[in-house]
């Protein structure tokens, strides 16, 4: 059985509520009792399998509505690495493969997804998504705790977060669920690896939240300074000045209380 994580408790928890303040339309998506809960309702999936990569751009809008018209909720989707990455540090989202854009245009038919990253993702494509150039080293292990292997999926799925972790139900979009691996019990029983992928999923959306903070803290800064030179020259009480000063370690700690928390502010 394919493995679902959803992604309240993959994604919003563990970062994504620092981006709040620009979020509109968001929802909840979690397991209940026997049932998903979408806003805390009981949700049934009804999912269409559409692989974007496969379809000419100019036929994704006609393939998602001819989905919604069949009574369809939703859109299950592979993400192929090795379309993505088709040399090694060479990551393409655009055209064809602008796997966002593709999710955008299900929301505005009203159609939820679910994102199924792989690493492998079978779907009768060469290698089940994996990218040629893993095997150019020798001894790699493929599917398993390989270093090599372990490093180059952390990295391809960092830049699949990039474009998809605005596009969750937290933020505002349609993604309710992430799947990690795929059919791994016909393949092995390494229960360290699937978990290692889980995780690697988990850490992936975290590190683009500190990645935005980081920008965030920079902006502050300089901010700040301007605030301060014109409260100088104002003649501004040096008091007054104190929370502008302090107003980026404030964020620093409200951001982690929210991302442990799992709520918007």
């Amino acid at each position: 059985m394919k493995n679902f994580v959803t992604t309240l408790g993959l994604l919003a928890v563990l970062g994504l509520g620092s981006n709040c303040e620009a979020k509109t339309n968001t929802h909840t998506f979690e397991v209940g009792n026997k049932t998903f809960l979408l806003d805390g309702k009981p949700f049934t999936v009804k999912a269409a399998e559409v692989h974007y990569t496969r379809i000419p751009r100019e036929y994704w809008e006609h393939r998602i509505q001819m989905c919604k018209a069949l009574g369809m909720n939703s859109i299950c989707i592979y993400i192929f690495w090795n379309a993505h990455e088709p040399q090694e540090g060479v990551y393409d989202f655009t055209g064809n493969n602008d796997v966002a854009e593709f999710v955008r245009i299900a929301q505005k038919h009203g159609l939820y997804v679910i994102v199924r990253p792989g690493p492998y993702v079978c779907a009768e494509w060469e290698m089940g998504g994996l990218p040629w150039w893993l095997l150019k080293k020798e001894d790699i292990k493929l599917r398993d705790l390989d270093p090599y292997f372990m490093e180059s999926v952390k990295r391809f799925e960092g830049k699949v977060a990039e474009q998809l972790v605005p596009l969750t139900v937290e933020n505002g979009g349609p993604i309710i669920m992430v799947q990690v691996e795929n059919e791994y019990g016909s393949y092995d029983e390494n229960k360290p690896y699937v978990s290692e992928i889980r995780d690697c999923l988990r850490a992936s959306p975290v590190r683009l939240v500190e990645q935005l903070h980081a920008q965030r803290t920079r902006r502050l800064a300089v901010d700040n300074e301007l605030r301060n030179r014109s409260q100088r020259a104002q003649g501004v009480p040096e008091t007054q000045g104190i929370a502008s000063r302090v107003s980026a370690n404030v964020f620093r700690v409200l951001e982690r209380m929210v991302r442990w928390l799992g709520i918007c502010a």
